[in-house]
C-alpha cells in the first residue's frame, strides 16, 4: 500500500491497520472492531434498560415523585448531551480509536458509584457522569465501523452492532428479574461495571481508521504547502476551504445544509419516540395493566431479543435493497403493532403485539445509526454525528418528557403520549423515503470529498 502521507507511514506498520485500510476482503481485524463496538453498543444498551427498570424502585427509595424524577434525568441526559457532542469532537482531531476505549473505562469505572449512591441528588451526579462517558459511542464506535468495513457490508455490520444494544437490554431485563428482587435495584449496577471491564482489551486491538489518517495527513499537506507558499490545485484548495473551517459552522454550508437538516431528522425522531417508550413503558405497564418489576422485567428480556432480529433484518435490506426501504419496512411495521399494543388489554394481547412491534421500533436503529454516519463526509463525521445526536438526545431526553409527562397527568395515563410515536414513525418513513439520498454500497469517499 502506498502511504498518504507521514501519518499513513507510520500507521501502515501494524498488520492491523494495513488489514483496515484495504476494502477487498474481511479479516480478523475487521472483527476486533466489530467486537468492540458491539460490546459497546450492549453495555449502551445495558445500562439504559436498568434505569428505565429500576426507575418505580429509586422513586419509592428515595421519595422522589414523578416530575422530580423526571427533572433527575434531564439533568443527567443534559450532562450527557455535552459527551454526546464533545467525544465525536475531540475524535475527528485526534482520532478514533484511543477514544472508545476511554469511553469504557471511564463507565465501568462510574457504575459502582451509581449502585453506592447515599442519596439522590448523588445518584443523578453520578449517573450524568456515566452518560457523558458512554454518550461517545454513539458517534465514535459505527464511525469507527463505517470507515473500515467494507461498503458492501457496511449497513450490516453497523446494523449488528447496533442490535447489541437489544442483547444489552435483554440482559438487564435478567439482572432485573433475578438480582434485583433479591438484592435490591443497587445490584443491578455492579454487573455492568465488571462486565464493561472487557471491552477495553478488545478496544487495542482494534487500528485507527483509515480515513481519518489520510484526512489527516491532507491536511497537514496543505498547511504546510500554504506556509512555504507553494500554489494550490483547485481541488485542493476547495477541499480545504471547507475542511478548515470551524466544525459546526462546516454543518451548514451550502452543500452540507441539507444532508444535517436530515440526519438531524432522523436523530430526533427517533430519540423522542425512544425516549416515551424507554423511560415510561415499566411505568405503564405497572400503573394500566397492574404488572410486577419481575413480569416487565421478564418483557423486556423478550422485547430487546426480539429486537435485535429487527436491527439486524433492517441492516441486511438496507444493504441489498437500499437504506430507505429498510428505513420505511421498519418503520410502518413498527407503527402498527405499537398501536395495536397501546390498546391492548390481555396478558396474551400486550405480549404478542409487544414483541411483533419491537422488530420495528428497535429495527429502524440499524439503518438510522448507519444513516448519520454516512451523511457527513470524514472531516466533520465526528462534529456531524456528534450535532445530529446530541440535539436529538436534547429534544428527546431533556424538552420531550415534560410533554409526555404532561400529558399523563393530564389525561389520566400514558397512552395518548405512546400513541404520538406511530405518527412520528409514519412521518419520518415519509421524509427519508421522499427527501434521502441513497448510500447503500457507496464508498465514503464517493459520497463526499
Amino acid at each position: 500500500m502506498v502511504a498518504g502521507g507521514p501519518l499513513e507511514a507510520r500507521h501502515l506498520r501494524s498488520a492491523a491497520y494495513r488489514n483496515a485500510a484495504q476494502q477487498q476482503k474481511l479479516t480478523r481485524t475487521h472483527w476486533h472492531i466489530a467486537w468492540a463496538n458491539g460490546l459497546g453498543w450492549g453495555f449502551d444498551g445495558m445500562d439504559g434498560a436498568i434505569f428505565a427498570l429500576v426507575a418505580p424502585m429509586v422513586m419509592a427509595e428515595f421519595a422522589v415523585s414523578l416530575p422530580e424524577y423526571r427533572s433527575g434525568v434531564q439533568i443527567a441526559m443534559l450532562v450527557g448531551i455535552i459527551g454526546l457532542y464533545l467525544w465525536p469532537w475531540l475524535a475527528d482531531r485526534f482520532g478514533r480509536r484511543n477514544l472508545l476505549a476511554i469511553n469504557i473505562a471511564m463507565f465501568s469505572l462510574m457504575m459502582p458509584l451509581v449502585a453506592l449512591s447515599p442519596s439522590w441528588g448523588f445518584f443523578v451526579a453520578a449517573y450524568a457522569i456515566v452518560r457523558f462517558a458512554l454518550n461517545g459511542e454513539w458517534a465514535i464506535g459505527s464511525m469507527l465501523v463505517a470507515e473500515t468495513w467494507p461498503a458492501r457490508l457496511r449497513g450490516r455490520i453497523v446494523s449488528a452492532n447496533r442490535a447489541a444494544w437489544g442483547v444489552g437490554a435483554a440482559l438487564a431485563g435478567t439482572i432485573t428479574a433475578v438480582m434485583v428482587d433479591s438484592w435490591g435495584w443497587r445490584s443491578a449496577f455492579i454487573l455492568p461495571a465488571l462486565v464493561a471491564l472487557l471491552a477495553i482489551y478488545v478496544r487495542f486491538m482494534c487500528p485507527e481508521s483509515p480515513y481519518w489518517v489520510r484526512t489527516t495527513d491532507r491536511k497537514r499537506r496543505i498547511r504546510a504547502a500554504i506556509a512555504s507558499g507553494e500554489s494550490l490545485t483547485e481541488e485542493d484548495r476547495t477541499w480545504f476551504g471547507k475542511a478548515d473551517k470551524v466544525g459546526l459552522r462546516q454543518l451548514f454550508l451550502p452543500d452540507m445544509r441539507r444532508n444535517t437538516m436530515l440526519a438531524t431528522f432522523v436523530a430526533v425522531t427517533n430519540l423522542i419516540a425512544f425516549s416515551t417508550v424507554g423511560l415510561w413503558m415499566p411505568l405503564f405497564l405497572r400503573e394500566a395493566h397492574g404488572w410486577s418489576a419481575a413480569e416487565y422485567g421478564s418483557f423486556y428480556v423478550a422485547w430487546g431479543l426480539i429486537g435485535v432480529v429487527g436491527i439486524a433484518g433492517a441492516g441486511w435490506i438496507s444493504d441489498l435493497f437500499g437504506r430507505r426501504l429498510g428505513f420505511v419496512l421498519m418503520l410502518v411495521q413498527g407503527a402498527l403493532f405499537l398501536t395495536l399494543w397501546i390498546y391492548a388489554e390481555s396478558r396474551t394481547a400486550l405480549w404478542v403485539y409487544g414483541l411483533l412491534w419491537s422488530i420495528g421500533f428497535l429495527g429502524v436503529w440499524g439503518p438510522a445509526t448507519i444513516y448519520t454516519a454516512e451523511m457527513y463526509p470524514t472531516r466533520i463525521r465526528g462534529v456531524g454525528n456528534g450535532f445530529s445526536w446530541a440535539l436529538a438526545f436534547f429534544i428527546g431526553y431533556v424538552l420531550w418528557p415534560f410533554v409526555s409527562v404532561w400529558i399523563r397527568e393530564a389525561t389520566g395515563g400514558f397512552h395518548l403520549a405512546f400513541l404520538l410515536i406511530p405518527v412520528f414513525m409514519l412521518l419520518q418513513a415519509a421524509v427519508v423515503w421522499i427527501w434521502s439520498p441513497e448510500h447503500a454500497g457507496k464508498d465514503l469517499d464517493g459520497i463526499h470529498i
